[in-house]
């Protein structure tokens, strides 16, 4: 969790990353509409949007 915090511009570089990535993932699975690749597709970018949000908030958890 530290290392989050003193880290800030590599953790700005990896939410832009997921967040673009994921975000294209989405898009490009949407375009395949009723395929079975294009649902797996938008599955990996919301992984991806979801690990922008983990990688967000880790510096604001409280230490256990």
């Amino acid at each position: 969790m530290k290392f989050w915090k003193e880290h800030g511009t590599l953790r700005i570089a990896a939410i832009t990353a997921c967040f673009v990535l994921g975000l294209s993932l989405v898009l490009g699975g949407w375009v395949q509409t009723g395929k079975l690749p294009g649902l797996v597709t938008m599955m990996v970018g919301l992984v991806f949007l979801l690990a922008a949000i983990m990688i967000y908030n880790k510096p604001f958890e409280d230490p256990k």
